[in-house]
Order: structure tokens, then C-alpha cells, then sequence
């Protein structure tokens, strides 16, 4: 008479959540080795309404740090912040949803995000964001505006209640350093809202940070 063997259900889900965690580490190694190949061999290249590396780099360690894992883009140019922050999501198992007006910027950037390896983690959406974004579900938890600035504040109304509290909300292009600095008006604007928390990085372009503390 066969004696056959009762395997734990414990062992068997801890054999299950090891053999995934290998998959992962490989699959997060390959993406790191594929996006660090593109960037460098792209590096000072980003023309064309593109962030700076350095801020890139600023969008990526907030999404890691906070483990953020649904993004909105309000901009996409040809690609450059969406593959930084689409890297840092390959670490927290998000997605991104980018949007970007021109056609040939749109299609430059979808090449883009196929050559750094990040495609699969990218829903690139062509058309204007004025009318895109109000009409997003979300919600989400992580949102970077670089779209036109004169409309900044109105992206940031619309997106506002699909922000989860605790989210933060990153616009381009703001700076605080003497004079007005940039979109002044804006960064004043978010500075007087008290449930959100802003401060400013300064080392790039210039980034508005803004963390969402409670929905009102």
C-alpha cells in the first residue's frame, strides 16, 4: 500500500512566496538594468520640455520611499519623468496613467518607454489634458503636473478629491527663490491650503512638493 505524502499547506505557501520573490528580484533587475542602460545612453540628450535628471531622480524617491503605486501624469513630452517615475513603480508594483496633447511627442515617448523597458507599466493617453483630466476616476496617490503652466491650478482642483489622503502632489517648473521665482502665484496658492503640506526642491527645475494630510 502506497503511503502518500501530506505536504503543509504552510510549507507550501511559503514555497509559493519564495519562488514569486525570486521572480520579482529578476524581473526588478532586469528593469533596473534595461531603464539605467537608456538613461545613460540618453543622458543630456532631453530636450523638448523634459525634466533634468536630478529631478527625475526627486520623482523616483518619493514613489519608493512613500511605496505610491497609482501615478498620474499631467505632461508627458517625450517620456523622460515618466520612465523615472514608471521605474520607481516597478518597485512598488504600481502603474502610471501619463498624458500628454502633441501627437509626435506623444509617439516619440511611446518608443521611449519601450526601449527603457517600462511600456508595461505605462498607460500613455494622447489628447488635452483640460478635458483628460477632470474626467480620470483615479483615485490616486501620487500625481507630477507639467502640462501648461498657466493652468496648474485648475489641474490641481481637478485632480484634489481623486488624491488619496497622504498622497502627494508634485508640480514642475515652481520655485521659491528670490523675486517671485516661477508660477509664484501657484506655489502661494498651494501654500495656503491647509490640508496639504508644501515645501519646495530647488536643486532641478524647480519642484513644488505637496503632501496631502487630510481630504479637507
Amino acid at each position: 500500500m502506497k503511503h502518500h505524502r501530506i505536504i503543509p499547506p504552510l510549507f507550501i505557501s511559503l514555497f509559493m512566496l519564495s519562488t514569486f520573490s525570486c521572480f520579482s528580484q529578476k524581473n526588478n533587475t532586469e528593469i533596473d538594468q534595461k531603464v539605467q542602460a537608456f538613461l545613460d545612453k540618453h543622458s543630456g540628450r532631453w530636450y523638448d520640455m523634459n525634466v533634468p535628471a536630478s529631478d527625475g531622480k526627486l520623482l523616483y524617491d518619493l514613489i519608493v520611499e512613500n511605496n505610491y503605486t497609482s501615478a498620474l501624469e499631467i505632461g508627458t513630452s517625450t517620456g523622460h519623468s515618466s520612465i523615472w517615475i514608471a521605474w520607481a513603480l516597478s518597485k512598488t508594483g504600481g502603474k502610471l496613467i501619463t498624458v500628454e496633447l502633441d501627437e509626435g511627442r506623444h509617439n516619440e515617448a511611446l518608443a521611449n518607454f519601450k526601449e527603457a523597458g517600462v511600456d508595461h507599466l505605462i498607460d500613455a493617453r494622447l489628447g488635452d489634458a483640460h478635458e483628460l483630466v477632470p474626467a480620470l476616476e483615479g483615485p490616486f496617490d501620487f500625481v507630477f503636473s507639467d502640462a501648461d503652466k498657466y493652468w496648474y491650478k485648475n489641474y490641481f482642483l481637478a485632480v484634489d478629491p481623486k488624491l488619496k489622503v497622504n498622497g502627494c502632489f508634485t508640480t514642475h517648473n515652481v520655485s521659491d527663490r528670490g523675486g517671485r521665482g516661477q508660477n509664484r502665484d501657484y506655489l502661494e496658492f498651494l501654500l495656503e491650503l491647509d490640508n496639504y503640506e508644501t515645501t519646495v526642491d530647488n536643486r532641478g527645475g524647480g519642484v513644488a512638493i505637496s503632501f496631502k494630510k487630510a481630504a479637507r
